[in-house]
């Protein structure tokens, strides 16, 4: 193993630029080089190498790893690459493939997978969270083969989606203007008013909404600046909370405010301050803590019912904000770049079906263009 100073031009953005390297030898025998992540200093990469180090003793070279042995070692080696709550995710799945756990990596084959999707077929999950953790399987193995160089591809080909005839795709909802209107004059409290006027007119994720603090509103140029999110340790009604940076690099984004919420977002702003202890780190949803998710869920049933209206989920409120804009013809990058989607093809997969009416709108408009046009004679007649 070695540690070494990167060029220049391969520097990160916050200054990171030593990685560490190391020669390993993958279950087919043959050695590939593996490259660290970037540290920002020479002793953080030394460090890492010899953690690194460490756990590698355990498997290097080591012939009847197991998958237990795998995930193991993949989930040490993602501590300190992804965020707490991917961690949890992980940890929540691992218990769906225990059947694994004492297969040798070199024996896995499609009857192991085999045996393992029907004990899937029968615990009592929805087929949209048994592909999840068949994704997360799927990661793991990735990793396995990029690592160790081990061929598993007769495995992976034969992963096939979990669908049952039953299965109903669970619709988005949204409200029009005319019912958020009804839904929102049922909040008394202006402080819950601005953070569903936040969700609605700005297509916030509720993570983002909850990471929201004043500091990020600049209030000469009405905009406000979505760089983190609020994550929640423990069960929602939890208060315990992490910020970390939002789903997606395309999600940091500064979006313009509504005059509407700017107005209302004013009003709460001369409220907070009253307090002796507020500052500008104070959360706009909450206050030196921001509000859980359990409270948004609860004063969103709650408010619903009241305006004697239906209610849709907290996310069915971004949808809202994305059929407000498209319904009202809003460019499709526009949409992408306003929701903080990272491309525009995840929009259009996203709201294909609000699109299907635009494409009658173009042809109207072609009609409406070619109508005043001359009739063309063909020539002879």
């Amino acid at each position: 193993m070695a540690v070494r100073l990167l060029e220049k031009s391969k520097w990160t953005k916050d200054g990171r630029k030593y990685i560490w390297y190391i020669w390993e030898t993958g279950l087919d025998g043959k050695k590939r080089k593996k490259f660290s992540k970037a540290y920002k200093t020479e002793a953080e990469a030394k460090r890492a190498e010899k953690e690194y180090l460490k756990m590698s003793e355990i498997f290097e070279g080591d012939m009847n790893m197991t998958f237990k042995d795998l995930y193991t070692k993949y989930y040490e080696v993602q501590k300190d690459v992804v965020r707490w709550s991917t961690l949890k995710t992980y940890r929540d799945r691992i218990k769906y493939i225990g059947m694994f756990d004492k297969v040798k990596l070199k024996d896995m084959d499609v009857t192991h997978y085999q045996k393992w999707r029907a004990e899937m077929m029968k615990v009592d999950i929805s087929n949209s969270y048994k592909n999840e953790i068949q994704k997360f399987l799927k990661i793991v193995i990735n990793w396995a083969t990029k690592t160790y160089g081990f061929n598993m591809s007769k495995f992976y080909s034969r992963m096939e989606s979990f669908t049952s005839a039953s299965d109903l795709k669970k619709e988005m909802d949204f409200y029009t203007l005319e019912e958020f209107n009804q839904f929102i004059s049922s909040s008394p409290n202006l402080q819950i008013r601005c953070m569903y006027e936040t969700l609605y007119y700005c297509g916030l994720r509720r993570g983002e909404a909850r990471g929201l603090q004043w500091k990020d509103i600049n209030w000469i140029d009405k905009r406000i600046s979505i760089t983190k999110q609020a994550v929640t340790h423990g069960s929602e009604t939890c208060s315990n909370y992490e910020l970390t940076k939002p789903k997606t690099e395309k999600s940091n984004r500064v979006l313009p405010i509504a005059d509407i919420l700017f107005e209302d977002l004013k009003k709460l702003y001369e409220e907070q301050k009253q307090y002796a202890e507020f500052n500008d780190e104070w959360f706009i949803f909450g206050n030196y803590i921001p509000i859980t998710f359990y409270q948004m869920r609860h004063k969103n049933v709650e408010i619903a019912k009241s305006a004697n209206i239906k209610r849709i989920r907290l996310h069915d409120f971004r949808h809202s904000c994305a059929s407000l804009l498209i319904n009202n013809n809003a460019n499709i990058a526009v949409v992408s770049q306003f929701l903080g989607h990272s491309s525009i093809e995840e929009t259009l997969d996203t709201y294909t079906h609000m699109f299907k009416d635009k494409l009658y709108d173009a042809v109207n408009t072609i009609n409406k263009l070619t109508s005043s046009m001359p009739t063309v004679v063909e020539f002879g007649s």
